[in-house]
């Protein structure tokens, strides 16, 4: 059996995603993303699941693990974010003063926490937010977390749906140590790779000309600085195609020319959400 590490708790976003993935995996929860990460590094049959990025929030902050361990990346996956105030069973919402959550969780629920005049603390997780409300014995506690973490740690839905915005979504990366990828098709794919350039006078400029000329869109282009140094900096690219189109290869054989380190993270499927959100 499939082993899917995710980092939290049950019931946890990166839990449902993993669920709606591979729903016969036997899915594992870790402490940190760290964890997670070695878990696959250290069995090649096993997986991860992790957040990438949120649509209204923005990036989620993994991308140095990602540099760290380049892992191969599988496939992404758009899981729908919808918010729910959870509580122990038979409280009443005018009962409730202090809301625990991730901080992320509680600035997309702002303007319903601010409503209510709750208290708010951040916690490292959704889904532990729940657990521990559900271990203590106050009414006036409260999480925000998903439906599955109600049913995973017995409390009720006090309030459905409290994100400030409707339709928001967050992207998870399936990734492991061993490498796949798709047969290039006719379907949509995204080719996703790092890139260090040479240190020399608008690389950066010079190195993306060869997307252009091809007409290869790039999806996400996104800077981080190496270990110990501000003036070195890797990039995080994703672009539209597989690895096999000619366009693409043209385009990478092209920014090549200006690396200093190059590595392909995964060639797989666009989600379909993505032209829905489009």
């Amino acid at each position: 059996m499939t082993k899917i590490f995710f980092q939290g708790s049950y019931g946890a976003y990166s839990h449902l995603a993993a669920l709606s993935l591979e729903p016969k995996a036997e899915i594992i929860p870790c402490k940190t993303f760290d964890e997670c990460f070695l878990k696959a590094l250290d069995d090649s049959n096993s997986k991860i699941i992790i957040p990438e990025s949120n649509r209204i929030t923005g990036n989620i902050g993994i991308e140095y693990l990602i540099f760290k361990y380049r892992l191969n990346i599988y496939s992404e996956y758009f899981q729908k974010i919808e918010h729910n105030l959870l509580a122990l069973k038979g409280t009443k919402l005018s009962e409730i003063r202090y809301v625990y959550s991730h901080a992320q969780a509680l600035s997309q629920c702002s303007k319903f926490i601010k409503s209510n005049n709750f208290i708010e603390y951040v916690s490292a997780d959704t889904a532990g937010s729940a657990e521990m409300v559900s271990k203590g014995n106050d009414k006036k506690t409260s999480a925000i977390a998903s439906k599955l973490s109600a049913k995973t740690y017995n409390l009720e839905v006090i309030k459905s749906n409290i994100e400030n915005e409707k339709g928001n979504f967050t992207r998870f990366l399936l990734m492991g140590k061993n490498i796949s990828q798709p047969n290039y098709g006719k379907k949509k794919y995204i080719t996703s790779f790092l890139f260090k350039l040479k240190s020399k006078p608008a690389a950066l400029y010079q190195s993306l000309g060869g997307f252009a000329i091809n007409g290869v869109n790039l999806t996400k282009l996104q800077s981080y600085p190496e270990k110990n140094t501000f003036d070195s900096f890797f990039f995080l690219c994703d672009l539209d195609g597989h690895i096999e189109d000619p366009k693409v290869q043209k385009s990478l054989e092209e920014l090549g020319l200006h690396c200093q380190d190059f590595h392909v993270l995964g060639v797989f499927e666009a989600d379909e959400i993505r032209e829905k959100q489009s």
